[in-house]
């Protein structure tokens, strides 16, 4: 049976284009999504994201099945779980 230590998602590390790399809680990295799809015209969506009403929904769908959005030609969003040991 997996160690459920496995599954644990306590920090994620983002890269961005042209950013450096950060180190976010879930709860952080939700507002981030939020934030950023916010200022995404829903057109530029896939179709799986435009199928939820709010940005709320559309950003914890992406953080529970995903680990990438396409902003804009040569521009992105990255995501991995990680743990960070003291």
């Amino acid at each position: 049976m997996p160690d459920p230590l496995m599954y644990q998602q306590d920090n994620f590390v983002v890269l961005e284009a042209n950013q450096p790399e950060q180190f976010l809680t879930p709860s952080e990295l939700l507002e981030k999504l939020k934030t950023t799809l916010q200022q995404l015209e829903i057109q530029d969506l896939s179709p799986d994201l435009q199928k939820f009403e709010t940005v709320e929904a559309q950003a914890q769908y992406l953080l529970d099945t995903s680990c990438e959005l396409d902003i804009a030609p040569g521009q992105y969003l990255q995501w991995y779980a990680v743990r960070l040991e003291k």
